[in-house]
């Protein structure tokens, strides 16, 4: 079992998502989605940044159970409720199920979601970024703190990732071992809290 860490810099429910009992990766971090190494069974753990105001803080941890492709997680009928509706509640708004191969150019095809433009329109940028990760990571073994996230103790701090980058081989597996057994006896599975930013959205009301 091997372990990946992350810094996030904005939780909106997107990425992960961890809505109707499935925490889903579709979107960003393609480097760890399209990784090599990556094994089901092993865990993603993702952790405050200082632009979120909580550094070294637990906002999920997710085992992979499945690896499956984006246009597979397109047609998936258990996905379809991720499948983003603008207009919608914030879960429907940020749905991450939002690429899939255009029967009639046989590119990619960005729907309307969060990561388009203005009026819907493709965000080239996102498109690269997002579609370089072959792979949608699912799981239904997570925990998602969201703005309820939890100080990591400092004997456990070997997991976070300190720079940009994912980190991986470097975490000592002795210490995530450990930390996941803490983790899991610690706090039931499931959603805790609501994505950080969504607050953003309710102050604007």
């Amino acid at each position: 079992m091997a372990y990946f860490s992350y810094k996030i810099e904005h939780d909106f429910g997107l990425a992960p998502n961890p809505f109707g009992g499935y925490c889903t990766l579709a979107v960003c971090k393609p480097t760890i989605r399209n990784n090599k190494d990556l094994k089901l069974g092993d865990w993603i753990i993702g952790t405050g940044s200082a632009k979120l105001k909580m550094l070294h803080h637990l906002i999920f941890a997710m085992q992979v159970e499945e690896k499956i492709t984006m246009q597979e997680y397109w047609d998936d009928p258990r996905f379809q409720y991720k499948k983003p509706v603008i207009n919608g509640s914030l879960v429907q708004m940020y749905g991450d199920n939002f690429y899939h191969v255009d029967a009639k150019t046989k590119k990619w095809k960005q729907e309307n979601c969060a990561h388009s433009l203005i009026g819907g329109r493709t965000n080239e940028e996102h498109l690269r970024v997002d579609t370089g990760g072959k792979f949608v990571l699912i799981s239904t073994t997570f925990i998602y703190f969201g703005d309820k996230a939890i100080q990591i103790p400092k004997r456990f701090l070997e997991v976070c990732s300190e720079g940009r980058n994912m980190k991986g081989p470097s975490i000592p597996l002795k210490t995530a071992d450990n930390f996941i057994l803490w983790l899991m006896g610690k706090y039931e599975l499931g959603i805790h809290g609501d994505p950080i930013n969504w607050k953003q959205h309710l102050n604007s009301k």
